[in-house]
């Protein structure tokens, strides 16, 4: 007989998983990152000359940052259309995906 309140302390729960149910078709850089064979990235320490001969000219070189003072290097990014990569002078320091749809989680557009 007591059915009904018995019922009323899982409605929370459900509703929480009615949300979540909507959140998930977010898809997060990082999985994306994770799915993507890291080969397919330059390797931190390569040169720009060796960046540029393996993967070809990038799409755009974006204006050098840093260098004011000698304890913070030119830090230079090159932008292809799948990944931007990160140099340190003229190594490879980093490289990291772009954003590849609307509806992904991820890192925001390099600032010019």
């Amino acid at each position: 007989m007591n059915r009904p309140f018995r019922v009323l302390p899982l409605l929370p729960l459900l509703a929480l998983l009615a949300i979540a149910g909507t959140a998930s078709a977010e898809v997060l850089l990082i999985e994306r990152a994770q799915a993507q064979h890291a080969s397919t990235l330059p390797a931190r320490g390569m040169r720009m000359a060796d960046v540029e001969a393996r993967f070809g000219a990038p799409t755009q070189r974006l204006d050098p940052r840093g260098g004011q003072k000698r304890q913070w290097p030119t830090i230079n990014r090159w932008v292809y259309p799948a990944f931007t990569v990160y140099f340190e002078r003229d190594r490879v320091v980093d490289a990291v995906l772009n954003q590849a749809a609307s509806n992904e989680v991820g890192p925001k557009p390099a600032i010019r």
